[in-house]
């Protein structure tokens, strides 16, 4: 088996986050965001050795993010700095319907990503890995970023890298046509679909957990692993099937918990557990980090996921 220097190399968004503390009034906390940035933090706490491709502008937040990943160990070679984009920033307010994103990322750094921009470090990265990781929001951002994340996809299975791709369906976007088109695209070339039950119904039309990771099956996945919200998970490797319980707890905040259910459970199956073992740890890891404010600061540490196991 070849040697791989990183575990979990992802592509993608990263933004800067404000979310608000007190519902109806106008007091935020400055955080980090971005779906595939808080996987890659939660993979390295998780203790996978980690990569992070990007494109951010060459301005406070940017420098703020590349701090962020620093302190995190996550590598950065394959993160470039764009003098004419601004990096993107979004607001979390909350509310009775619970959590709503606004954001302002056109025209970001990371939206102006290609195929071409990929080439060199980015792909040896993604080589040198045993899982890439992607989301239906690195597809979204831009038809540049599109093609650049099915490129880098193709390079990884060229590679054997194990491809990951969570749906997260944002539909303010794109249209559902196309969301519907280049997710099922991105699941005939992923080992691994992680998507949300909430996404699936939109996507798909489906809401039956078996029929919707029968249609993950079909349409190519090997494996996939259904985020069920408070219902926990239900994970599928093509033979065997398994739910894992909800942990109930109190949420305060679910931004980013589906990134670091994501983020944990490759982390888990990287250190070579299978997905059933891994899906229950990730499951844990979530429940905790929903218990705090932001994407970032709540995931929690291998310790703690442990001690709650």
């Amino acid at each position: 088996m070849k040697t791989r220097t990183f575990d979990v190399v992802s592509l993608g968004e990263a933004m800067v986050e404000f979310n608000q503390t007190t519902p109806n009034q106008s007091q935020y906390l400055q955080g980090f965001g971005g779906d595939t940035s808080n996987a890659t933090i939660a993979a390295a706490r998780a203790g996978a050795r980690t990569a992070y491709l990007t494109r951010i502008g060459a301005d406070n937040f940017g420098r703020l993010l590349l701090q962020l990943w620093a302190q995190e160990g996550v590598n950065t070679s394959g993160v470039s700095t764009a003098s004419a984009s601004h990096t993107g920033i979004y607001f979390v307010t909350h509310g009775s319907q619970g959590h709503e994103f606004s954001y302002l990322r056109a025209d970001s750094a990371a939206s102006r990503m290609t195929p071409q921009w990929l080439a060199g470090t980015q792909t040896q990265l993604i080589r040198d890995s045993h899982f890439l990781h992607l989301s239906g929001i690195s597809l979204a951002i831009s038809a540049g970023a599109c093609d650049t994340s099915f490129e880098a996809m193709e390079t990884a299975r060229e590679a054997g890298t194990q491809v990951s791709f969570d749906s997260n369906l944002r539909l303010k976007l794109w249209p559902l046509a196309r969301a519907r088109a280049c997710t099922i695209q991105a699941v005939k070339l992923c080992d691994l679909f992680l998507p949300s039950l909430e996404d699936m119904i939109v996507l798909t039309g489906l809401s039956d957990p078996d029929a919707i990771i029968d249609w993950g099956h079909e349409n190519g996945a090997a494996t996939v692993v259904l985020k069920l919200g408070s219902e926990g998970a239900r994970v599928s490797d093509g033979q065997r099937r398994e739910t894992i319980a909800a942990r109930h707890v109190t949420v305060r905040d679910a931004t980013g918990a589906g990134d670091c259910f994501c983020g944990n459970l490759l982390a888990r199956m990287a250190k070579g557990d299978d997905v059933f073992r891994a899906a229950a740890y990730a499951n844990a890891a979530a429940a905790l980090s929903v218990q705090g404010f932001g994407a970032v600061n709540p995931m929690p540490r291998s310790s703690s996921v442990f001690a709650v196991l």
